[in-house]
């Protein structure tokens, strides 16, 4: 339920900044302003609006196809606390995966970014934690399944490697630190999940 909120949310703030420029700079994250300003509500707004409508619908389908899997895991596993812990998992992933290019960046009046993508990745890689080998379809290889904890390390290595090295304005670094952030955040809350992982991984 939580999922389909964040979603439906997400789309409309998103649709609104798509025809109000004045709109989607008040909310979209720019290290120099909340650095000058304290506008520090930038680091959660700025998930909610997208560049585009391929950008908003790619990462809404990942968010509801994977999300509404984990919330049933937390939900499951950690009772009433386990709606609270889902937002705080979608929130956490959001700011922490901005952090780092706050603090490269928050002398930099030019540089800003938007989209949901690092709190996304935290939603994907809680899942491989839950299920490592589960089957998942890449979207440029939709007919050849790929185990779900080899396509998050395979991904891991792409985005710290195209942090570094690429130049295309991709948020890669959001998408690394908030894929951590998932794994980390649920381990901490139910530390036991690492050793269901490894015994998955492993086998019995």
């Amino acid at each position: 339920m939580f999922t389909i909120i964040i979603v439906a949310i997400t789309c409309l703030t998103s649709y609104l900044a798509f025809n109000d420029f004045g709109l989607r700079q008040k909310l979209i994250f720019s290290p120099y302003v909340i650095h000058r300003n304290g506008e520090y509500h930038r680091f959660v707004s700025s998930g909610l609006i997208h560049a585009n409508w391929m950008h908003l619908l790619f990462n809404m389908f990942v968010l509801y196809q994977f999300g509404t899997i984990v919330e049933q895991y937390y939900a499951a596993i950690f009772g009433s606390a386990g709606n609270i812990l889902y937002v705080l998992l979608y929130l956490g992933g959001l700011v922490s995966s901005e952090m780092y290019s706050f603090f490269v960046h928050k002398n930099n009046a030019y540089y800003a970014s938007l989209g949901a993508s690092g709190a996304v990745s935290a939603i994907v890689f809680a899942y491989i934690l839950f299920d490592p080998w589960a089957n998942l379809y890449i979207i440029f290889f939709p007919f050849i399944p790929i185990k779900a904890v080899i396509a998050g390390l395979l991904y891991l290595a792409y985005s710290y490697y195209a942090a570094r090295n690429a130049n295309d304005n991709i948020g890669h670094n959001a998408h690394f630190y908030g894929g951590i952030f998932g794994i980390v955040y649920t381990l901490a809350f139910k530390p036991g999940l690492a050793v269901n992982f490894v015994n998955q991984i492993v086998g019995p």
